[in-house]
């Protein structure tokens, strides 16, 4: 199917011809074509800056600071972003990791007392192409109350559209004999067919923006939402956009960050392991950021994951900004009077706590039964919509308390636990879902990209553990892989021989990334660019795959 020549549409998966049929109207091709030459040019140059900013890191051996580049927008102490409307002023519990392709859970959610909806089509979701038009149409279906039993868009959780980020494309799709960036793929087709009715409705159009790392690409989705709002007629200020700080590099630029978008911003987000694998991902292979093992070292109340968060909540709440934390992964026990399930409440009450004091506006949870403890967490601990008056005039946060990494080893229970995530992810994708359960929480991209990056670091610096002093090289990592793989099938519930296949590719993918000489920048990159995944995409096969069965908490 094609709106020109320079177009080139696949078929539909098979199972998906109406959806695609409501999706990809001649109006919205032609739409989605001017969309991609408008900007395919700059978002290669954005992409090529960050190959060109990490070479120079590399060769020079420098560090980031705070740039120089525009510091009259730091020093200019009167701008401010433009006010949010009314609906995200009191946003304090969202539900993240949301995979809109999921029909059945986006349903549940709409229906719950969350303020907002993270509908996730990067983190946590596997970007085949029955699920993008699956969780496309689905975003179509709850914006035009089409889904019974829901409250009306006006009434249900605000919608934070999440589209995929910068590195990943849409092999579906080419515009002028190229495969179209991914995020316009998915920006293009949800503001097409919802930007409207979601302005309309007072409920919209509000994204989340994935791992921008510099300035720069906020200046780009800043042209690209200028362009759209005149190409659809909308005002301007119409889209409002958090964008999550994912990457070291990032959070020395949050400033310029917000400046760039002040007339589109929704403020900024802070989490823990996207931003802490991109120390892996830009200076790995410098012993001085040896990041120890996560499961016993690495938390929010370490220095430079708390300076992180507490400069994003200052820089926020100086420009008028929200400021928003991280989601709590652990999920409740359905046993409400059992030792586990006050255990797992006490635990994310205390991280998250720790967000509200440092001045955070929200957060997310995965597990829907968390919605409401944590939003009386916001009614006890706070007077207002927002935590926008808590401006941290006091804090000072300099580049060593960004750079510096927590003392702390590997131990073998972390190592195993890390390359269990990675398998298990990179399962989940072949089987079409973007996330899974494991140990009681939900794991997702992000997970695996911390846990993938710290084995294939701690195989780089021949670190030795601290059980044993064994040295973690490729062998033992090889042989803890065979050993693991009797407890994931257990986990994932092998019934078959194609499920058990299915998990052996998986730890196979798994060694090769964790061995390569060159760090893979992103894993869902990695997996998206290869055969293996692509050829697993089977048409017709829904995100939940018929023979491999969600594992069990």
């Amino acid at each position: 199917m094609s709106a020109s020549v320079g177009l080139e549409l696949n078929p539909s998966p098979s199972g998906l011809e109406s959806e695609y049929h409501t999706l990809f109207t001649i109006e919205s091709l032609v739409f989605l074509q001017d969309l991609v030459s408008t900007f395919d040019d700059e978002v290669d140059k954005v992409l090529r800056l960050r190959v060109s900013r990490k070479a120079e890191l590399d060769l020079s051996g420098g560090l980031p600071g705070f740039a120089a580049i525009m510091s009259s927008v730091k020093s200019d102490p009167n701008w401010r972003v433009r006010p949010v409307p009314r609906r995200l002023q009191r946003r304090h519990v969202d539900v993240g990791d949301l995979a809109p392709c999921d029909t059945q859970r986006l349903i549940q959610a709409l229906c719950s007392p969350a303020q907002g909806l993270q509908i996730d089509f990067d983190d946590g979701n596997c970007p085949t192409y029955y699920n993008q038009i699956k969780g496309i149409h689905n975003v179509f279906r709850a914006v035009h109350n089409q889904f019974p039993s829901t409250p009306q868009i006006a009434h249900a959780p605000v919608l934070m559209l999440r589209p995929r980020a910068w590195n990943m494309v849409e092999h579906n799709m080419l515009v002028k004999g190229k495969e179209v960036p991914g995020p316009l793929f998915d920006f293009g087709l949800l503001m097409f067919h919802c930007g409207r009715l979601l302005l309309d409705s007072e409920s919209g159009p509000f994204f989340y923006l994935s791992k921008v790392e510099s300035y720069m690409e906020a200046r780009l989705w800043n042209k690209i939402f200028v362009w759209t709002e005149h190409k659809l007629g909308l005002p301007l200020g119409s889209i409002k956009a958090t964008v999550l700080i994912e990457n070291v590099l990032a959070s020395f630029e949050m400033e310029e960050i917000l400046f760039e978008l002040r007339d589109h911003s929704a403020g900024l987000n802070c989490g823990i392991w996207d931003y802490s694998a991109s120390f892996v991902s830009k200076f790995g292979h410098r012993t001085a950021f040896l990041l120890p093992d996560r499961s016993k070292y690495v938390n929010m109340e370490k220095r430079f994951l708390q300076s992180y968060m507490d400069l994003l909540v200052q820089t926020c709440h100086r420009r008028g900004a929200l400021a928003t934390g991280g989601m709590a992964a652990l999920m409740l026990p359905q046993k409400t009077e059992s030792a586990s399930y006050k255990a797992v409440l006490a635990s994310v009450t205390r991280l998250k706590m720790l967000e509200i004091k440092a001045g955070v506006d929200g957060f997310m949870v995965y597990d829907l039964n968390l919605i409401e403890p944590m939003q009386k967490l916001f009614q006890i601990h706070t007077q207002c919509d927002n935590q926008l008056h808590q401006l941290r005039e006091g804090l000072t946060v300099t580049p060593d308390d960004l750079l510096c990494m927590p003392e702390g080893g590997v131990t073998l229970k972390g190592l195993k636990y890390n390359i269990a995530v990675g398998i298990l992810f990179i399962n989940a994708w072949l089987s079409g879902r973007g996330h899974f359960f494991y140990r009681g929480q939900v794991e997702d991209s992000a997970t695996a990209e911390i846990s993938r990056s710290q084995v294939w670091q701690w195989i780089r610096h021949q670190t030795r553990l601290e059980d044993d002093d064994r040295v973690v090289t490729r062998g033992l990592v090889t042989g803890l892989v065979q050993k693991i793989l009797d407890e994931l099938k257990e986990v994932t519930l092998c019934s078959t021989v194609r499920a058990e296949q299915k998990l052996l590719t998986a730890a196979t993918i798994f060694l090769e990334v964790v061995q390569k000489r060159e760090f893979p920048e992103f894993i869902t990159t990695y997996l998206n660019l290869d055969h293996t995944f692509l050829s697993s995409q089977t048409p017709g096969q829904d995100a939940r795959a018929a023979d491999i069965p969600t594992p069990k908490l």
